[in-house]
């Protein structure tokens, strides 16, 4: 396919290039180029899309991916629309909740694929994980206020990891990785984070939305679960989120002291979420119930 015009994109942490190219019709695509060394999970990244729009989730759907002088392209359909994020807070509170329904919903859907294979086992395998976040965070050259709060909660429930299923996971959802389409509809955008693990670890990014828009994070939640949270999912969303929370300060500070600042700021929210570990529900959505 040949394009008349070539946009780059810069958006996303993700090392791949993204552009929006045009071909002779005057149809948009959405191009996305990667290292050759990645063929093989572009391709099953690329795999898991399809069978993911064949549910009917709204998304940029797959087309083709080849290899080309050296590069992975893998070519979608193009979205017209604005970052979720940057919109979201320009509709009305019970707008932002349905699309959070929505996004939940649309979760929900990418949880059924069937997977043909699972990681160790997943106690043992995120255990080493919060081991390992731990430790670097122990080393790091700065640290959060109360960061011992989190460090101790994490330890003390370790044991609510054990027995947890596995499914194919996006591996990065949040409002920053959704679109509001000139529609008006919800798409979910960039699978590049793709990963196997449970299903309700997915929620650890939440934070993200509930800082933007708690009404949207609430609803997320709400349409997941078909609007019966069990009292279970609170506990490992907290475990998820400290996790999360520990392991970014080390990664923050290779980026520097503007992430470093965005990192300490999240963490003193989420102490005052979880009124510093001493309730499990998080405010924010305790405050989308009482607002409404």
């Amino acid at each position: 396919m040949n394009f008349i015009s070539k946009i780059a994109i810069n958006k996303g942490w993700s090392d791949d290039k993204k552009y929006c190219v045009t071909d002779q019709n005057q149809q948009k695509y959405f191009l996305r180029v990667s290292d050759k060394e990645k063929l093989d999970s572009k391709k099953f990244e690329f795999d898991m899309m399809e069978k993911v729009a064949s549910l009917g989730v709204p998304m940029c759907k797959p087309i083709s991916i080849e290899l080309r002088d050296d590069e992975v392209h893998s070519l979608h359909e193009w979205i017209d629309g604005k970052d979720a994020r940057e919109t979201i807070l320009t509709v009305s509170k019970e707008q932002q909740y349905i699309y959070g329904v929505e996004a939940g919903r649309i979760l929900q859907k990418i949880h059924s694929l069937p997977i043909t294979e699972v990681r160790e086992d997943w106690e043992v395998f995120y255990n080493r994980k919060i081991d390992d976040k731990i430790s670097k965070y122990k080393e790091c050259p700065v640290q959060y206020e109360n960061g011992q709060t989190f460090i101790e909660f994490l330890n003390a429930n370790r044991e609510l990891l054990k027995d947890r299923p596995q499914v194919f996971q996006h591996g990065d959802y949040h409002i920053g990785n959704f679109m509001i389409g000139e529609d008006g509809k919800i798409y979910v955008i960039d699978f590049d984070r793709f990963d196997l693990g449970d299903p309700w670890e997915e929620f650890n990014r939440i934070v993200w939305s509930a800082q933007v828009s708690p009404s949207f994070a609430s609803g997320m939640i709400d349409g997941y679960f078909d609007h019966k949270v069990p009292d279970l999912f609170w506990k490992l969303l907290a475990i998820y989120t400290l996790s999360n929370l520990v392991g970014s300060l080390p990664w923050a500070v290779s980026y520097g002291a503007e992430e470093i600042s965005v990192m300490q700021h999240q963490a003193k929210e989420i102490l005052e979420w979880y009124d510093d570990m001493k309730q499990i529900i998080p405010s924010w959505y305790l405050y989308k119930k009482t607002a409404e």
